[in-house]
């Protein structure tokens, strides 16, 4: 097996992730991390918590991001991990 050579096809690599089914198991990634997201988040007012949702974007591949929309966020963030904890929770292979 040392001796194989792999060269890739750059075009069909780029299509490959911007494809749906990429896209797509992004999005499933996200959801799992969203609602973990929401479960554990701490609650003053609840408008972190409310405010957590999932941006879908294209640049040179399908990225999909769990964000909050607070502008105090941030605070939370480095006070409690919260999102940083459901994204290892989350898990995945």
């Amino acid at each position: 097996m040392a001796g194989i050579k792999v060269k890739l096809n750059h075009a069909s690599m780029g299509d490959l992730l911007k494809s749906a089914e990429v896209r797509a198991a992004l999005t499933t990634r996200a959801e799992a991390v969203l609602a973990k997201a929401q479960a554990d988040a701490p609650v003053a007012t609840g408008e972190y918590r409310d405010s957590l949702h999932i941006e879908q974007d294209t640049t040179d591949r399908a990225a999909v991001r769990v964000v909050a929309g607070t502008d105090h966020a941030w605070v939370v963030e480095a006070k409690t991990g919260n999102l940083a904890r459901a994204l290892d929770a989350a898990g995945g292979d």
